[in-house]
This record gives C-alpha cells, sequence and structure tokens, in this order.
C-alpha cells in the first residue's frame, strides 16, 4: 500500500481541525500487573512495554502512513508511506509521581485522567503520521495504562479498534487461541468510479439531507451556557463506570435498547449536573449527534470514515426518569425507522459527496454551522467481546474519548468492556471544569432508575398520569 486518495469524509475531517479544536479521536486503556505462577503480581517493565508497543505499531501498515496534497482531484489529498518513519516520535512513555503514582484511593486513576486530558488537547503533527501513544505508569509494581490518539482522517470508530486489535493481545480461552491481527485493507483507486444510476441516488439523497439541516438548523440555539462556550483549545477528561446488567435490567422492565437507556441516562445526567450548578433549565432540549456506524459485517473493506448519525433531542427539561427514557426510545424508532441515510443527522452523508476542494475552502464555515446543528456528541464505540491484555497484562477497563466540533463543548463516548460500560467525557477545560461532577450525575442517574424500578414495574411512559420519580 503506496498511495491511497483520502474518501471525502476523511478530507473533512482533517480540514475541519484547527489548534483549539484538534480532530482526534482517543481512548485510555488501563493495565493491571500481569499475576506470576504463584498469583503475585510482579512489576511490568516500563522499558518492555514501551518497545512492545513501539513493534506491534510499526508492524501496522496503515500507521506507517501521512497525509500530502495531491495535484488530481484539485484540493485533494492522499495518504503516502513515510519514508522516514521512526515509531520513537509517536510512542512515547509518562511517568505519573507522589501520589498520582499510587494505586491507593484511586490516585492512578486520576492522575492517569489528569494527564489524558492535557495530552488530549494537543493537535497531532501534520507532517507525521497523525497518530501517537503513550506508555502512563506509576509506582513499580502498580497499573499502568496506555493514551491512544488517532487522527479522525485515519480511522472512525470501528476502524480504530480494528487498529488496536494490531497492538493488543486477546486473552486465550479455552479451547480458542488469540485472536490475530487485523489485515490490511486495500487502498482506495485513484480512478474515478462509475457514473450512473447509483450516483444520482446518491446525489439526490444529499441533496435531501442538505434540504433537512436547514430545517433542523437553530439560527439562536437557546442551549445552557457551558454547552455553548467559546472555546479555549483547552480538554479536561472524566470517566464513569457503569454497571451493565443493571442497564439491562432498566432495558428489560421499559422496552427498546440498552443504547436507548444510555442515552436517557446521558439526558438525566445532563439535567442533574445543571441543577446542581444552580443554572435554569436551557429554553429547548439540547440536541445531541449520535453517530452510526455504516460499516456491516462481511461488507466491502474500507480504511476510511463511513458513518452517518441521528439527531436526538435530549429531554432533559422532563423531571420524570422513566418519561425521559420513553421519550429517547420514541425518537430513537423514528430516527431508526427513517435510515441512517436521510435526516439532518447524516451530515456526513452530504460530505462524502462533496468534491475536494469544497472540503478545503468550506470546512471553516462547516465547522461554525455544527453549533446550529447540535450541542453535545454521544457516540458508542463497539470493542471485542474477548478479554484483552498487552504483555501479559490484563485490560481493566478502555475510556474512548471523542473530539470536540467548533461551538461544542462536550463530547460523550461509551464503550462496553468487562461487564461494565465505560463513559470517557471530554470537555473544554474552562466550560466544564466540574467535569468529574457531570460523570458522577450519571451513576447516580442509574441508581435512580433502578431504585424506581425495585419500588415496582415500570409504568408506560407514554400513558397519561404515568408521572413517577420525583425532580432530579
Amino acid at each position: 500500500m503506496d498511495t491511497e486518495l483520502l474518501a471525502p469524509l476523511d478530507l473533512a475531517f482533517w480540514h475541519l481541525e484547527s489548534p483549539a479544536h484538534p480532530m482526534h479521536l482517543g481512548a485510555l486503556a488501563v493495565f493491571g500487573p500481569a499475576p506470576d505462577a504463584a498469583g503475585s503480581s510482579p512489576a511490568p517493565d516500563a522499558d518492555a512495554l514501551l518497545a512492545l508497543l513501539g513493534g506491534r505499531a510499526a508492524a501496522v501498515p496503515r500507521l506507517r502512513m501521512r497525509v500530502r496534497d495531491v495535484l488530481l482531484p484539485v484540493g485533494g489529498a492522499a495518504w503516502f508511506v513515510d519514508q522516514d518513519f521512526d515509531v520513537r516520535r509517536h510512542v512515547r512513555r509518562v511517568r505519573l509521581t507522589g501520589a498520582e503514582g499510587r494505586e491507593a484511593n484511586g490516585g492512578f486513576m486520576a492522575g492517569a485522567t489528569r494527564l489524558a486530558g492535557e495530552l488530549m488537547e494537543r493537535p497531532l503533527e501534520r507532517g507525521l503520521p497523525p497518530w501517537q501513544m503513550y506508555l502512563i505508569d506509576g509506582a513499580r509494581g502498580g497499573p499502568f495504562a496506555v493514551l491512544v490518539k488517532l487522527h479522525h482522517a485515519l480511522a472512525d470508530g470501528m476502524r480504530a479498534v480494528a487498529i488496536g486489535s494490531g497492538i493488543f493481545d486477546e486473552i486465550a480461552t479455552a479451547g480458542r487461541a488469540p485472536g490475530r491481527r487485523a489485515r490490511p485493507v486495500p487502498p482506495r483507486s485513484w480512478l474515478p468510479g462509475p457514473i450512473g444510476l447509483r450516483r444520482i441516488e446518491d446525489l439526490g439523497r444529499a441533496f435531501g439531507v442538505g434540504a433537512s439541516m436547514v430545517r433542523a438548523s437553530r439560527l439562536d440555539p437557546r442551549g445552557t451556557p457551558a454547552l455553548t462556550a467559546r472555546s479555549s483549545g483547552t480538554r479536561r477528561l472524566a470517566t464513569a463506570d457503569l454497571d451493565l446488567d443493571a442497564l439491562h435490567r432498566i432495558r428489560r422492565a421499559a422496552g427498546g435498547t440498552v443504547n436507548d437507556v444510555l442515552l436517557a441516562v446521558v439526558a438525566g445526567a445532563l439535567r442533574r449536573w445543571m441543577r446542581e450548578r444552580g443554572e435554569p433549565l436551557p429554553g429547548q432540549d439540547p440536541r445531541a449527534l449520535v453517530p452510526v456506524s455504516r460499516r456491516r459485517p462481511g461488507g466491502p473493506a474500507t480504511s476510511g470514515n463511513l458513518l452517518s448519525g441521528y439527531l436526538l433531542p435530549l429531554p432533559v427539561r422532563d423531571p420524570d426518569p422513566w418519561r425521559r427514557l420513553g421519550t429517547v426510545r420514541a425518537a430513537m424508532d423514528r430516527n431508526k425507522a427513517a435510515g441512517p441515510l436521510r435526516g439532518a443527522g447524516a451530515v456526513a452523508v452530504l460530505a462524502d459527496q462533496l468534491p475536494s476542494l469544497a472540503h478545503r475552502f468550506g470546512a471553516p464555515l462547516a465547522g461554525g454551522a455544527a453549533r446550529m446543528l447540535f450541542d453535545v456528541l454521544v457516540t458508542s464505540v463497539p470493542l471485542p467481546r474477548s478479554a484483552l491484555s498487552l504483555g501479559g497484562c490484563p485490560l481493566r477497563a478502555v475510556y474512548p474519548m471523542a473530539p470536540l466540533a467548533r461551538g461544542q463543548a462536550l463530547a460523550v463516548a461509551l464503550a462496553t468492556y468487562g461487564g461494565r460500560v465505560r463513559v470517557g467525557l471530554v470537555a473544554d477545560g474552562e466550560a466544564l471544569p466540574d467535569l468529574e461532577r457531570l460523570a458522577r450525575c450519571a451513576d447516580e442517574e442509574v441508581a435512580q432508575l433502578l431504585a424506581l424500578l425495585s419500588s415496582g414495574p415500570a409504568p408506560d411512559p407514554n400513558a397519561p398520569g404515568g408521572h413517577r420519580g420525583g425532580r432530579p
């Protein structure tokens, strides 16, 4: 794979970036020390782990490629193999010292989270393959973490997971061998695709998405001040861990999907957080952009982004937790019935139909328009169900991180691993200095839904007089 043209959506992400709005995805993977035969946990050798990370990353062909402009198509760019590739520019070690380096009282996790937020502020160097990994370790014999940063032009969430499969180990279970490395993806052709009925259909779909966006745009959005604050260029990270069994109990009682429950939990957490801050509830419910992958099992292999999305009003003004869940479920049912290729949330579908030159010169305008469409990003990242490790050290948790678009101060990313839903909250550091409080509110929202469930059967959220729950 010597060259590969950036697809229109990849090119859009490349040009949407600015110093205050780096467009990279992230994940904070937390590992425990490897137990030995006696059951104790010897200290992981940081130098050996660093060498292991570097060696495996260097063996992934996609991570050796960087972006360069091309003459044709006009305004386009392509991936080229970096002939001067040096993995030491990308894989680094950072050590936590003092109380932050110790596992006691959550010191290591707090320190790793703080450091990850600071590292997520920094844009990736555009003259190099656009990715970085940081080995974060603390006290000898304690846990360690790996922070992964991948530019959104390099991969969407599912492709990022595939790249990660080339870095981490799959722990073998009884009768099953460890998973193999992901196969390299063939390069995208430089030749134009066939023009015909499919192209006409795509253009018609793009026109419909554009019209939906115009109708859905809010020229005077009345959101909560923290979510619409001017960008400071700083980043803060907070995490939450939600019990997957508890979420399934709520889903079985209320219907819908676990994702519906999680979206309702986000809405309830935002409501709690606003009230704790003493802020008035917004004049209209904030909108979430919920990305949807267009990849299908067994479908054609592509290396770029294949995304669409739904717009979802988060019912933060409704005081009833069960009714909030019913509102979210009904809205998502309508979105799914319409499909992911139409509606104002399918902005990525529209971007896929624009020429390269439009992305190069129209990115600043498009980035500013995001604020008129949505207030917060809420995305789910599918992880392998198998247990993972690095150098024999078991993976304890993975917290995904999404980039912030212009005009947004908060992004919520969710990933299920080890019987827990791991929540990664990325925020503008000045707009949301109390991000940890919002993470705690997510735990409290799940606890309240469980408490209401244990007090009796869940009422029909759409039935008159079905209110129950008070004012969180």
